[in-house]
């Protein structure tokens, strides 16, 4: 029972940190309903989250507090890629008459691009380090010896929301078998990535 608190706390907070409509979940969900790399690009993600977790949780969210211009420059290069995604979705938004057939096969794109999209999705949002490093890595300080089994609940509710997202997405593929879908669902993106990075550059900038 003493290890079970903790556990459910930093699940329960994990959960209300990462299930937001942001950049990271829409690739994780667009990955999802096409079936491409799904499996590297939720291990991306929740093996990400697990190490910022563990890095906040010993200390080094303390750095980041001390060193606040790092997260500026994270900023700048984050709002400038989320801007070109964004830019990118709507250029298929508005010309793609891309669909999934009923038998549910699709163009897979490239391992290596959705790796690195990935990675810069994680990677490269201020945000992320603010939520996990140091809110994290802060409220589990006040469990003490318990902390780690904090962190340890934070990371399963990582590898639950991202493995639920990407594996589950596949049940909204019958709607996306309409090239009209594709263009709403890059609608959204688009206009979730720009707004986004224009958050992140006039972050950055002040």
């Amino acid at each position: 029972m003493q290890v079970l608190t903790p556990v459910l706390a930093g699940l329960g907070t994990g959960l209300s940190l990462i299930v937001a409509i942001g950049a990271q979940n829409a690739f994780v969900l667009r990955q999802g309903i096409r079936r491409e790399h799904v499996l590297p690009v939720v291990a991306i993600c929740a093996v990400s989250d697990a190490v910022l977790i563990a890095l906040g949780v010993g200390g080094v969210g303390g750095v980041i507090q001390l060193w606040p211009g790092a997260l500026s420059l994270v900023g700048w290069a984050g709002g400038l890629f989320l801007i070109c995604y964004g830019l990118l979705a709507a250029r298929r938004a508005l010309r793609s008459t891309a669909q999934l057939d009923p038998e549910g096969s699709s163009a897979a794109g490239s391992l290596r691009v959705a790796v690195l999209t990935c990675l810069a999705f994680t990677w490269l949002n201020p945000h992320v380090y603010l939520d996990t490093v140091l809110l994290l890595g802060t409220v589990a300080t006040g469990w003490g010896a318990a902390r780690w089994w904090f962190a340890a609940g934070a990371v399963t509710a990582s590898a639950l929301w991202f493995g639920g997202l990407g594996f589950g997405a596949r049940l909204l593929r019958g709607f996306f078998t309409r090239p009209s879908s594709w263009r709403l669902l890059d609608g959204l993106i688009a206009a979730t990535m720009t707004a986004l990075g224009a958050v992140l550059l006039t972050g950055a900038t002040g």
